[in-house]
């Protein structure tokens, strides 16, 4: 099996990389389960867009004062630099954003902005974005996707990377060569109890870096979102209440149904509050009301949220609801340059994944998208203009020995411990 470009991962930093490579490159995108189960089809709020040169040294602020200023200003920089060339991209793919009346893009506010620079289309931008992308990739006869392939392993010798080995939906172990490959297989959260993850993201990209010695970056670094839905009941995943209902005017309450704390506060800060609240009411959860949204807006923003609160038996116009953090997005993840180039040569590392260092240590809210697509594009561009590997210098299939991989319910174990040692000794060292 062998291609021009390898692809693990189908979320949208795999699809726009993808977009962005030369037609005259065979690209092939794996996708551990179905194409539509990736996390980018689960954001709710919205993407960030430099709305005019006046709101940059805002957004600029923000994100450096989301990211307790650990961020790479150089990351920074090129994401609000490059937001409305992205956002230009997605309308001429035929993303619908939310406008007003008379055409104009409308903007909202999320927890950590001082000013609406968000756009959003009600409250699936994620699936909005992200089927779009499908469909446009779906037109381009160079490349092809390939759901339920799990990757297990790198294809590596003296530091060069050779493509991957994967377990087919068959369960046969294969190996496909390729001349460059693109990690772009989303965070860790199938490895907490409590995610809004899909529960087959669980490291893997890391998992294969930390394994093959390539250089990782802050993946002690992982966000928990303060308000998803509670329940007592076990879920494949936690159902997040988007920051954007908050940032419409919804407000935190406690046990005694009482105000305590400022809901626009960055998602670090404001979960803190909230888990000293659920301990001080000796409760497992907090209030969320939405009163003081009127009603047109709720059903029109968020029309996804008053649908599922309504089937778990809530009226979000009648009542409160019951919200709890829970582990959401990974601001660590596989060391790449401003390109998206790992320290191992023809690997490339996309979307969360990947760590350019833009997020710092806390992520500001609805710079996921945006900078998933920026610097998959940048990827995406330096991909194409390297010289291509000389098709005799690649790895033979023969050189390849799996009979480790023959287990590979014990490998993925292996895996998810690594990564799980490695987060718990890096909290130690700080």
């Amino acid at each position: 099996m062998k291609t021009d470009v390898l692809i693990v991962g189908a979320g949208c930093a795999g699809l726009y990389c993808a977009l962005h490579l030369p037609q005259d490159r065979q690209i092939w995108i794996l996708t551990k389960d179905k194409i539509s189960h990736s996390d980018s089809f689960l954001a709710q709020g919205g993407i960030c867009v430099l709305k005019n040169e006046s709101d940059y040294d805002s957004y600029y602020e923000d994100t450096m004062r989301a990211g307790h200023y650990e961020n790479n200003p150089e990351s920074v920089e090129i994401m609000i630099r490059s937001s409305w060339d992205t956002i230009e991209d997605l309308i001429g793919y035929g993303v619908n954003f939310q406008r007003e009346e008379d055409g104009s893009l409308s903007y909202t506010k999320e927890g950590g902005h001082s000013a609406k620079r968000i756009l959003f289309h009600a409250d699936i931008t994620g699936k909005e974005i992200t089927t779009k992308l499908l469909e446009r990739v779906k037109e381009r006869p160079n490349i092809k996707i390939m759901e339920y392939y799990t990757m297990v392993d790198l294809i590596c010798r003296n530091n060069c990377c050779y493509g991957a080995v994967v377990q087919n939906p068959k369960g046969e172990l294969k190996q496909i060569d390729a001349e460059t490959t693109v990690l772009a297989c989303g965070g860790i959260g199938g490895l907490y109890r409590h995610t809004t993850n899909y529960r087959h993201l669980t490291g893997d990209g890391i998992a294969v870096a930390l394994k093959h010695h390539i250089e990782v970056e802050h993946i002690n670094y992982v966000q928990i979102h303060p308000t998803t839905l509670y329940t007592d009941q076990a879920e494949k995943r936690s159902f997040l209440i988007s920051e954007s209902v908050r940032g419409e005017g919804a407000v935190l309450y406690n046990a005694k149904k009482e105000r305590f704390v400022n809901e626009l506060l960055p998602r670090d800060v404001l979960t803190e509050k909230i888990y000293a609240q659920m301990e001080k009411d000796k409760m497992p959860y907090v209030w969320l009301s939405m009163e003081n949204i009127p009603k047109e807006e709720l059903q029109n923003h968020f029309p996804n949220i008053v649908k599922h609160c309504r089937e778990q038996g809530y009226d979000v116009f009648r009542e409160y609801i019951p919200v709890v953090p829970a582990q959401h997005y990974f601001m660590g993840g596989i060391r790449i340059n401003m390109c998206g180039q790992t320290s191992m040569e023809q690997l490339y590392a996309a979307g969360e994944t990947a760590c350019n260092g833009v997020h710092g240590r806390n992520r500001l809210a609805s710079n996921s998208l945006l900078e998933s697509l920026v610097f998959a594009k940048r990827a995406a561009k330096e991909i194409g203009k390297a010289k291509r590997e000389p098709k005799e210098e690649r790895v033979s299939t023969e050189s390849v020995d799996m009979l480790p991989y023959q287990n590979k319910e014990e490998l993925e174990k292996s895996y998810n411990q690594m990564i799980l040692n490695e987060i718990e000794r890096l909290n130690n060292y700080v």
